[in-house]
């Protein structure tokens, strides 16, 4: 597990590069029969990749969490991206189809994660976040999230979003997630962009072709920066950051949320005025 610290918007606009990618882009997380996780110091959440291909693969604590389980003191939110999988947990198993979703709360055995076919592996991408009360395990289908369609092709951005894990939806105790497709001829989302000082984000990048690129906008609004990300890859957003993006085609993301609330809503618009 890879830990990574928080840091200072005012230190961050001297960033080089290489720095803004070290500290915010997550560039390897889906290796097969690989676990990957990065721990984050903004809100403490972990970001991860799942890819069982000849074995089946056991998300533990290690000895960076201190803990006798990784939900120990945690929650877990799990979104496949890939073909047909399996997560156990304890003496229940979980078929997870593509962006099919599993929220596991606090309190549950370790996972573990298989694939049905070694030739088309599940892609589970994971997140948790620390919890300080208990939820039931839940499975949701793409057809149970809450969708919310927003944007139109005059302006590139038309998109539906689909809530998995929310305050109307899978409870959790701080976690929100789920995911936005963009329509074909659609390229941009959540623009004009936004910041919200109660919440961090992590986006995760997905239905990218190999030739192509989503160029991440992040900063403060008046000092934005770029990462240029790549199909299955993930930014690490601070509260004091914008989230948006536009790609050289359509594609998919993850969104997931920690921090004081779960109100989705709960943002503040950045007036196109103030953005340089």
């Amino acid at each position: 597990m890879q830990v990574r610290h928080s840091t200072n918007p005012k230190d961050a606009k001297h960033y080089d590069t290489k720095r803004l990618r070290d500290e915010y882009l997550i560039e390897s997380l889906m290796e097969q029969d690989q676990l990957n996780l990065v721990y984050s110091q903004i809100d403490r959440v972990i970001t991860g990749g799942a890819v069982p291909v000849t074995t089946s693969l056991t998300l533990a604590a290690g000895d960076a969490l201190r803990a006798t389980s990784f939900l120990q003191r945690r929650e877990l939110g799990i979104i496949n991206v890939g073909g047909d999988g399996l997560v156990t947990v304890g003496d229940t198993e979980y078929s997870l189809g593509r962006l099919e979703c599993l929220y596991v709360g606090r309190g549950q055995p370790d996972p573990v994660f298989s694939s049905d076919d070694a030739n088309n592996p599940a892609l589970f991408y994971l997140v948790s976040t620390p919890a300080h009360a208990e939820y039931p395990t839940v499975k949701s289908m793409q057809s149970d999230a809450n969708p919310i369609h927003l944007g139109d092709l005059s302006t590139s951005n038309k998109r539906t979003i689909y809530q998995y894990i929310h305050e109307k939806g899978v409870r959790s105790s701080q976690l929100v997630m789920g995911l936005t497709i963009l329509e074909t001829g659609s390229v941009w989302n959540t623009f004009p962009a936004h910041t919200h000082d109660r919440r961090m984000e992590v986006y995760f990048y997905f239905d990218l072709a190999d030739d192509a690129r989503v160029m991440h906008l992040m900063g403060e609004p008046e000092e934005t920066r770029h990462l240029m990300v790549k199909n299955h890859q993930a930014v690490l957003s601070p509260s004091w950051s914008i989230h948006s993006g536009a790609g050289t085609s359509n594609y998919g993301f993850i969104w997931a949320m920690a921090g004081e609330n779960q109100a989705f809503d709960d943002m503040d618009p950045i007036d196109l005025d103030n953005f340089k």
